[in-house]
């Protein structure tokens, strides 16, 4: 279920201080947060975020492309390594086993 209309955008209450005293910094530092579930809203745009993935803080730039959406998509917390060779050694050999045992079974059962 969505956010109700009339709620408007959740945005951290701190987050929005922060941005307002960067508005007029000329070194922008980045944000470093832990409110993955705040909304990326306009005044975010060019303003760059440490966002904590649950491990470390992932250094993230706002462009316009991500207004509406939460900070935390852009920090994903699972790291796929890929399948392992030796899952792939076994399907193959799982597969090549499969086939001959059902010709046998077939022979069996004509029998």
């Amino acid at each position: 279920m969505t956010r109700s209309v009339w709620k408007g955008p959740f945005v951290h209450p701190s987050l929005l201080k922060k941005i307002d005293k960067l508005k007029g910094a000329t070194n922008k530092k980045p944000i470093k947060t832990w409110s993955r579930n705040s909304t990326i809203i306009p005044d975010f745009v060019g303003h760059s975020f440490m966002i904590h993935n649950g491990k470390s803080f992932i250094s993230i730039t706002i462009s316009e492309e991500m207004v509406g959406h939460k900070l935390g998509e852009f920090a994903p917390t699972r790291v796929f390594k890929g399948h392992t060779p030796a899952d792939k050694k076994a399907a193959a050999v799982s597969a090549e086993t499969a086939k001959p045992g059902a010709d046998n079974a077939k022979k069996w059962h004509d029998s």
